[in-house]
């Protein structure tokens, strides 16, 4: 099959497109036939040489954290699926390429309505998401706070949180575009952090009581703000470190708020953990993803092919919602 490969940590110009090995399905597994992928940060990380795949290295380096395609076989082990089922799903890497392997929980059926790109953009960014917002204990009449707006989970973010019955949602971004779509999605207050401070924002939008939660993907540099943000008893869930890993910020705040701070990754984790999370989000969010109510938003498709070009252009930040690669 044809995939692409990291050839050697670097740039966008180090994924090179490449006939390797058809992958081998075990008997818990389903063997895809790839009909879309998309971006995410990890790849780019993974492509610079900093956040390698889990597990064994694999003889060829093939990113990509998720998949939508066409089953082509099942294994002996595997129920509720058959040869041929639309099915999107969560990988630990190798989703650039023709076929792909995934344990059967991983994976869901696609709604009808849904895509292939849609579908292929569907499954990291809106399951950290829904999972990220569970583990902040937003509930019904909250306010929340979501940064990157524009992003892929940051899109995913705030339709979730309207979903879930959040009162307030206010999002940063670095463009008045991005804010102006991401109220089209369901976003209350846009903050446009170049020119505005986001805690000053926030504490006026809210009668200075802060946001109950934060889902923070800057890490390092949001810090000290996000922590005048948050009102009393306030959760933050952190997911992402494009703003640093490392602050010496105070953490008086952590204390005299009673905070509550949570890391989370969604690649690393086992694989019943992924289950769990995979389940929780196709009984909640995916009958929201079939009647419209939450939708993919892609910003553009590349092929296959030009997945370095892709890359390229995830660095620009320019991108609202998911960058997709055709799989021709």
């Amino acid at each position: 099959m044809k995939a692409i490969v990291i050839a050697t940590p670097g740039g966008p110009e180090v994924l090179q497109l490449q006939e390797i090995p058809d992958p081998i399905a075990g008997p818990e597994d389903l063997l895809v036939r790839v009909r879309a992928t998309a971006l995410n940060r990890a790849d780019l990380s993974q492509r610079r040489g900093g956040y390698p795949q889990p597990g064994p290295k694999p003889l060829y380096e093939v990113p990509g954290l998720e998949f939508a395609g066409d089953v082509l076989s099942i294994g002996e082990r595997v129920t509720g699926f058959a040869v041929g089922d639309r099915v999107m799903g969560l990988l630990a890497g190798g989703g650039y390429a023709e076929q792909a392997v995934v344990h059967h929980r991983q994976a869901m059926k696609v709604p009808t309505n849904l895509s292939w790109h849609e579908a292929g953009a569907t499954p990291e960014v809106y399951i950290t998401a829904h999972d990220a917002l569970l583990q902040c204990q937003l509930f019904p009449g909250e306010s929340v706070l979501i940064h990157a707006a524009g992003s892929g989970v940051g899109v995913a973010a705030i339709q979730i949180a309207r979903a879930m019955g959040a009162s307030l949602i206010l999002g940063t971004a670095g463009t008045d575009e991005k804010l102006a779509r991401a109220k089209e999605l369901g976003l209350d207050i846009g903050i446009n952090y170049h020119t505005q401070d986001f805690a000053d924002a926030v504490l006026a939008a809210t009668n200075g009581l802060g946001v109950d939660a934060v889902l923070d993907v800057i890490g390092a540099d949001y810090w000290e703000k996000n922590m005048r943000a948050l009102a009393l008893r306030g959760r933050m869930i952190l997911v992402g470190l494009m703003g640093g890993a490392t602050t010496n910020a105070g953490i008086g705040m952590l204390l005299g708020k009673r905070l509550q701070v949570r890391g989370t990754t969604l690649r690393a984790r086992p694989l019943e953990e992924k289950a769990q999370a995979t389940r929780l989000f196709e009984k909640t969010v995916v009958p929201a993803l079939a009647s419209g109510r939450v939708k993919v938003v892609v910003d553009r498709v590349f092929p296959l092919a030009e997945a370095g070009e892709a890359h390229a252009y995830m660095e620009t930040n320019a991108n609202f919602g998911k960058i997709v690669l055709d799989v021709p």
